[in-house]
């Protein structure tokens, strides 16, 4: 899967599907999917490492993750996130930044907002890099927000969110993640723009969908956001399964004769 075959897709009004993924055996697994685009989020910051926003994250993590990801899923289409402030110091830090990610194997690029680095964007579109910009509910945003919240609610809002989206287009991202805002606005966006626009609490009239992988497979979690929908019940999977092994192990049962040399 390479970007002409996304926009091959977008031009058939084929809808896109694209999940997080942050680990080599994942990544095997997703390879054999339909999964359109794999997604290295920050959102490893939490759901990997434990922490309760994606800010912790920095780029040494995010390129060993690509690695996994990129080895693991070598036929996927592979954005990389661009961490918390990676892409704010100077065009030159990110740049940097960019090429770690972009050497550590990512088709694409992933920057969140667009205020301040729109210079930045440019650079790294013109030096041939695919960039996926992302509006709405920003999470490297999130203390400025005030938490999770859905995003252009209001008229002002709207309209910058809006305004962005437009402005990530004229600067040349082919992609953009429209997050936890109203149905119309994303409807509206995906009217407007030539961008594949893709959706995460943002409604069904969008060019495809994202999930964080965790999130749909059932883990558990303490945020448990209105737009995610369970297709597995991993929790209770994994759980029966270390319990069965635990029991086994007390019993004798295991390792039999054949498990044994």
């Amino acid at each position: 899967m390479n970007l002409n075959d996304l926009k091959q897709k977008h031009a058939n009004a084929e809808k896109l599907a694209m999940l997080t993924c942050y680990d080599f055996s994942s990544a095997k697994i997703m390879n054999r999917s339909a999964v359109d685009m794999i997604l290295v989020g920050d959102s490893a910051a939490m759901v990997m490492h434990g922490e309760n926003a994606t800010l912790p994250m920095d780029i040494e993590r995010m390129r060993d993750h690509v690695r996994a990801v990129v080895k693991g899923a070598p036929d996927k289409f592979i954005i990389a996130d661009m961490p918390f402030l990676s892409f704010r110091q100077s065009i030159d830090a990110g740049m940097q930044a960019v090429k770690t990610l972009m050497q550590a194997g990512a088709h694409a690029v992933k920057l969140e907002a667009v205020d301040g680095h729109e210079e930045l964007i440019q650079h790294i579109v013109q030096s041939g890099i695919p960039v996926m910009g992302h509006v709405g509910l920003t999470p490297q945003f999130i203390n400025q927000f005030g938490g999770f919240k859905v995003q252009g609610k209001d008229r002002v809002s709207y309209d910058k969110i809006r305004a962005d989206a437009l402005k990530l287009q004229k600067l040349g991202c082919f992609s953009v993640v429209l997050e936890c805002v109203p149905s119309e606005l994303a409807q509206q966006i995906t009217a407007e723009t030539d961008l594949i626009t893709i959706g995460i609490g943002a409604g069904s009239q969008v060019d495809g969908q994202v999930l964080v992988m965790h999130d749909m497979l059932g883990y558990p979690s303490a945020f448990n956001p209105k737009f995610v929908r369970h297709y597995l019940d991993v929790s209770n999977l994994f759980e029966r399964a270390f319990n069965q092994y635990v029991e086994d192990v007390k019993k004798g049962d295991f390792p039999a004769d054949k498990e044994s040399y």
